[in-house]
């Protein structure tokens, strides 16, 4: 899956699930900006789901790494670092590495884009499933970095 442009964001609502297993979430809103420009404040799809305490919704957009974080070795390994959202939302991104390919030479300053799914806290919050599903169950996520999509 090649990404277009990662100043493109668009946030994917649920509420119950997903419908039949058909990989489509129900009920699509999508808030974008102009393809190929770095995106504003006002649309980061992360700030109203933070300021919402929002849980369990999918999610794309982008990012600026803050702080690169030790993998998590328990259970599936993870590799997590932070992102600063373009609304100032810091979250934490847990890539699972056990599936996808790891994000190797990840600095901060470098900018991610990802589509995954957010989980609210207080710190921010943390996106999750951003990789395939080797089941076919859930929508696929992923992170681009430098040019190149990982899944």
């Amino acid at each position: 899956m090649a990404v277009c442009a990662l100043g493109a964001l668009a946030v994917f609502g649920y509420s119950q699930g997903w419908i039949g297993g058909s990989g489509s979430p129900a009920g699509t809103s999508i808030a974008s900006s102009a393809p190929g420009s770095e995106p504003a404040a006002g649309d980061d799809p992360i700030r109203p789901l933070f300021d919402g305490r929002r849980s369990g919704v999918e999610v794309q957009g982008t990012g600026v790494v803050s702080r690169i974080l030790p993998d998590d070795d328990q259970g599936s390994r993870h590799q997590k670092f932070l992102l600063t959202t373009p609304g100032g939302v810091s979250i934490l991104i847990a890539h699972n590495i056990d599936i996808a390919p790891r994000l190797d030479g990840l600095a901060v300053g470098d900018r991610v884009g990802f589509l995954g799914d957010y989980e609210w806290s207080d710190k921010g919050g943390t996106v999750h499933w951003t990789h395939h599903d080797p089941s076919g169950q859930h929508q696929n996520g992923w992170l681009s970095w430098k040019g190149r999509t990982f899944s």
